[in-house]
C-alpha cells in the first residue's frame, strides 16, 4: 500500500487489513475469508493505474480505455463562486484517490462514523481502477448563463472560442442531453469502475451541482495509441483511422492543445472537448449491400482500406478514377469529407465509443456513436467539418445526431491543486 493510500484511510487495496472490525462484520462468508487471506498472505495487488496528477489531464492523450461514463452537470442556481470552488477541490481530491484504487473519501466505503453515511459508495471496492482517468471540462454557460448573467465572475475570462455549438443541418437535439456547465469524462477497462466513479463524483456535488445528462460507452470507436487495433462501430467499420495517435507529438501540438490565448491564460495547455451523441439507423443499414455500404464510407469493410487501393493507412488517392471516370472515392463519402486534405489539414484527437441505449417504441435498437473528439479550437477543427459533412455526408441517411456539447477542458493539475486553479486566481 502506499503513503497515500494509508493517508486517505480504506483502500481498495487492503480491504479487510486497513478497515477494521466495523468493515469485519459488514463482509461475511467467503467474500470475508479471500478477502482475509489476501491481507495476510499477498502483497497489495499491482494496480493498472494512470497517474492523475500532471502537466496534462489524463483521458486525453491516454490510451483509450474499453469503458466510458460521462456525465453533464450543471450548477444549482443557489450556489455561489465559493460553492463550486468548494465542489471542484472536493471532486479533484477524490479523483485523485479513486484514479488510484482507493475510496472517493478519506474513510472509505467501510469506515468512518458507523452511524453516518460513508464517503464512498463501495461497489468498487476490490476491482482494480483498470486505468481509470477521470477528465473534466467547464462548458460555456458556465461563464455567462443563457440569461446573459454572470453568476461567478468568470465572463471576462472566458476563451472566444468557448460557445455553444452551432444547430448543425439535420439536427434534432434533446436539450436535456445537451450541453452543461461542467462536463467529467471517466474511462477505464472495467465498466463498474467508471459508474463508480461518476456515481461518487455525483454524490459529493449534491447541494452545490446536479447531474443534468449522462451516457454509458462501450466498445471504443477510436484508438489514441500506435499499439492500438483500429476499433469497429455498430455499422461493422473500422472507425477512427485517420485519428490522431499520441506518439504523434508534433501533430497532437498542432491539432490538440489550446492555442495561447492573453484573455484565457489559464486555458494554456488544456483543449477543447466536443460531443456529440449520434443515433445510428441500424435497421435500415443492415439492409444496404456491402457494395452500398462501401461507397458510402469509402473504405473497404473488411480491412479499412481507402476504395483507392493500398492498406488500412494507405492515404486516400481522391482523383483515382475507374470505370466510366468517376473517382474510386465518393466526393461525397464519409472518408473523403472528414480528410485534412478537404478541412484545411484540421485533424482531430478521437475517444469516442459505441452506445445501446435498449430499443425505442418501434422495437428498433436505440443505439450508436457517443462521439468525443479533442481540438485546439473547435471553430477550425471542428465546425466547419460537421457542417460540410451535414450537408453532403451519404452517410448522414443513416444517422441523426441527438445530443450535443463543447467544453473548455483544463491543463493537468499539480499535487496541492485542484482543477481549474488558475481560473479562479
Amino acid at each position: 500500500m502506499t503513503g497515500s493510500a494509508r493517508r486517505g484511510g480504506l483502500s481498495r487495496r487492503g480491504l479487510i487489513g486497513s478497515a477494521g472490525a466495523g468493515a469485519a462484520v459488514a463482509i461475511t462468508g467467503a467474500g470475508a475469508m479471500a478477502a482475509t487471506n489476501r491481507a495476510e498472505t499477498s502483497e497489495a495487488p499491482a494496480w493498472s493505474t494512470v497517474a492523475f496528477h500532471g502537466e496534462k489531464q489524463a483521458g486525453i492523450t491516454t490510451a483509450a480505455q474499453d469503458r466510458l461514463h460521462f456525465a453533464a452537470f450543471d450548477v444549482l442556481p443557489s450556489a455561489t463562486r465559493e460553492d463550486l470552488v468548494e465542489l471542484l477541490r472536493d471532486w479533484t481530491a477524490a479523483a485523485a484517490r479513486m484514479t488510484a484504487g482507493n475510496g472517493a473519501g478519506p474513510s472509505g466505503p467501510l469506515s468512518g462514523p458507523y452511524d453516518s453515511p460513508p464517503d464512498d459508495t463501495g461497489e468498487a471496492i476490490g476491482l482494480d481502477p483498470a486505468n481509470l482517468t477521470i477528465t473534466f471540462g467547464f462548458g460555456p454557460n458556465l461563464f455567462t448563463d443563457a440569461a446573459g448573467a454572470d453568476r461567478f465572475g468568470l465572463a471576462a475570462r472566458q476563451p472566444q472560442a468557448l460557445r455553444r455549438l452551432p444547430h448543425f443541418p439535420g439536427d434534432n437535439l434533446d436539450p436535456a442531453a445537451s450541453d452543461g456547465d461542467l462536463c467529467v469524462q471517466a474511462c477505464s477497462n472495467d465498466p463498474q469502475v467508471a459508474v463508480h466513479a461518476i456515481r461518487n463524483l455525483t454524490r459529493i456535488a449534491f447541494g452545490r451541482a446536479a447531474i443534468r445528462w449522462s451516457q454509458l460507452g462501450f466498445g471504443r470507436t477510436s484508438s489514441t495509441s500506435t499499439a492500438q487495433v483500429t476499433p469497429r462501430n455498430l455499422f461493422g467499420f473500422k472507425d477512427g483511422t485517420a485519428s490522431l495517435r499520441a506518439e504523434d507529438t508534433a501533430n497532437i501540438e498542432a491539432h490538440v492543445w489550446a492555442r495561447p490565448d492573453p484573455e484565457a491564460a489559464w486555458l494554456d495547455g488544456g483543449s477543447y472537448l466536443v460531443a456529440r451523441k449520434i443515433a445510428m439507423h441500424i435497421e435500415t443499414w443492415d439492409r444496404g449491400s456491402l457494395r452500398e455500404q462501401e461507397n458510402i464510407i469509402g473504405r473497404t469493410k473488411a480491412e479499412g482500406a481507402p476504395l483507392s487501393g493500398g492498406e488500412e493507412f494507405t492515404a486516400p488517392d481522391f482523383a483515382l478514377a475507374g470505370r466510366g471516370g468517376r473517382p474510386l472515392v465518393d466526393a461525397s463519402s464519409h472518408l473523403a469529407l472528414a480528410h485534412p486534405d478537404h478541412n484545411a489539414g484540421a485533424r482531430l484527437l478521437r475517444r469516442g465509443y459505441n452506445y445501446v441505449d435498449g430499443s425505442n417504441q418501434l422495437g428498433r435498437l436505440s443505439a450508436g456513436l457517443f462521439f468525443i473528439a479533442f481540438v485546439t479550437d473547435p471553430r477550425t477543427h471542428y465546425i466547419p467539418m460537421q457542417t460540410a459533412m451535414a450537408a453532403n455526408d451519404l452517410l448522414s441517411e443513416y444517422l441523426q445526431h441527438i445530443g450535443s456539447g463543447l467544453w473548455a477542458v483544463p491543463p493537468g493539475i499539480a499535487e496541492g491543486e485542484f482543477v481549474g486553479q488558475a481560473l479562479f486566481a
